[in-house]
Order: structure tokens, then sequence, then C-alpha cells
């Protein structure tokens, strides 16, 4: 009997703290600022996300594209491309550090970026491809929240350290 009380007991404080940490995480009131239109990027600039040997594509970031915004989002450029060369397309984004999503705002292929209506945001966890989890593993977030600066993020994608926890 006392087993199952302390059993109880320990379940109710793990599921309060786990409601606890949803709270912060989670802000019924957050609201994303205004999306300004895609930067222009330059691919000699781009920072390459590490990624899987069998990825037949690449994937780099432009660093002066890198942007967090007061509502805690981080929106960059992201270009990919055939390690054999070839089209090139890219990707305005914004990344949320704190709910783990990311949002694709507008694609740009043949030489002109076409913005997304209605873009939402999705679970990084979720997706296909895995080049913005990456990315934001890599540079863009420590744990739940944006990096300091951009400079610390872009110091971050050139020299992938693991971090300590």
């Amino acid at each position: 009997m006392r087993r199952a009380s302390r059993a109880l007991a320990l379940a109710c404080l793990l599921g309060a703290a786990g409601g606890a940490s949803a709270q912060v995480f989670t802000d019924p009131e957050w609201k994303e600022t205004p999306v300004p239109p895609p930067p222009a990027f330059d691919e000699t600039r781009l920072v390459p996300i590490e990624m899987p040997r069998y990825m037949t594509l690449k994937f780099g970031v432009d660093p002066a594209t890198i942007a967090i915004t007061g509502d805690g989002v981080v929106r960059y450029v992201v270009v990919a491309s055939n390690k054999a060369g070839g089209a090139t397309n890219a990707f305005y984004e914004g990344v949320r550090c704190a709910t783990g999503e990311m949002k694709t705002y507008a694609r740009y292929g043949s030489g002109r970026w076409d913005v997304l209506p209605d873009p939402e945001w999705k679970k990084m966890f979720t997706l296909n491809s895995s080049y913005t989890l990456l990315l934001s593993q890599q540079g863009l977030c420590r744990g739940a929240a944006p990096r300091g600066s951009v400079n610390e993020m872009v110091q971050r994608l050139k020299n992938p350290l693991p971090e300590v926890q």
C-alpha cells in the first residue's frame, strides 16, 4: 500500500513538472511579429549545415540573412543544391526554438522568390527533411531558446562543438 502511495505521489509530481515546463514553452498569448520580405542571399557566403553522408543534397545558410526577432523567431535563408551540381533552390524560413517548430515563408527558384500565401508552423521532428532540425541543433538554438546573438549562431555553425548540458 505504501509503495502504491509513493508511486502515485511520484506520478503526480512528474505530471505537475511536465505541465509546468509546457507552460513555459507554450505561451497562449504569443503572436508572431510581421514577417519582412525575403532577404537577398549570396551563395558565396553559405555556411554548410552538416548533413548525413547519404544525402544527395547539400545545404547551407547565408549568415547575412539570419535575424532574431522580438517574438523569439530566428529567420534565415537556407540554400539547397545537388552535390553533383545543377539546380539550386532557397527557402526563407523561421524557427521557434521554444516550440521546436519551423515555417517556410517563401521559396526561391528560377531567379525569383515565391511567397507562400498562408505558411503554417510545423514540428521539426515530424518533417521528412532533416536540414531544419540539424540547422537548429547545430547553431540557431540552445535548447528551447535562440542563441544570444547572430554572431554566436554563425560561430557555432562554423565550429560545431558538442555542448555540455
